[in-house]
This record gives structure tokens, sequence and C-alpha cells, in this order.
């Protein structure tokens, strides 16, 4: 899995950070005091990137998390299957053909010739913006 660590107090509102093997964009954070027998704990509210779901955990601040690597390339549209939220692309730079998910944010946007952005987020790949 392409992942890096760092530690939980680390970690700001619009980073990322994997939850339950899921890629997660931070939503918001709280640290509370350290307390007489421990360390701070901090509390991280996420939402998915790639379901959308909201997750919340809560750390010691000095226990490391995981972070995923994310990819971000340019694309063409080649074909969309609006059923299977998913399409056929071009990637800009290789010029190899490949199949990504479309996001439920963008799903409307996208269309046939038109030049997307997509994310490669622990191996998948998601259309996150049209262009």
């Amino acid at each position: 899995m392409e992942t890096t660590f760092t530690t939980a107090t680390a970690l700001k509102k619009g980073s990322y950070v994997m939850i339950e093997n899921e890629p997660c964009v931070v939503k918001s954070i709280e640290t509370s005091k350290t307390g007489n027998h421990g360390h701070a704990k901090v509390r991280i509210e996420a939402i998915g990137l790639i379901d959308g779901q909201k997750r919340i955990i809560i750390k010691p601040g000095h226990e490391n998390v995981a972070v995923p690597i994310i990819e971000k390339r340019r694309a063409q549209v080649l074909n969309v299957n609006e059923q299977a939220r998913q399409a056929s692309i071009m990637d800009l730079e290789s010029y190899e053909t490949l199949s990504a998910e479309i996001d439920e944010e963008v799903k409307g946007q996208i269309q046939e010739g038109k030049q997307v952005e997509y994310w490669i987020i622990v191996g998948k790949r998601i259309i996150k913006r049209a262009l």
C-alpha cells in the first residue's frame, strides 16, 4: 500500500490520513490537554475520498498514523459509462488507456473528449475534477 507515516499531532485540516484502511481528508482536529498519567489525545474527524463516509478516530498525539500517497494526473476522456460510474481515459503524459471511477461530485461534468484530473489513491484511479 502506498502510504507514509506522520504523528497524529502533525495532521492539519485538509491533509490526508488513512482510517480503517480507507484514504480520507481531514475535516477537523481537536487536541486535548495532557493528563496526570498520559499524553495528549487527538480526535480526527475525516471524510473518505472514495466512499464519502464520515470517520472519527481518537489517538495519542505521539502515535504514528498512515498518510496515503496521492498522485494527481491529467487525462482525456475516451468513453463514459454512466451506469457503472466508469470512464475510459488516456493519460496525457504516458498515452496509456486506463479505466477510472468517476467521483460522485463530478459525474455530470464528464464528457467524451474533455480533459480531466484523476487521482491514483492506494492503487485506485478516481476522476476528481473536470478541466
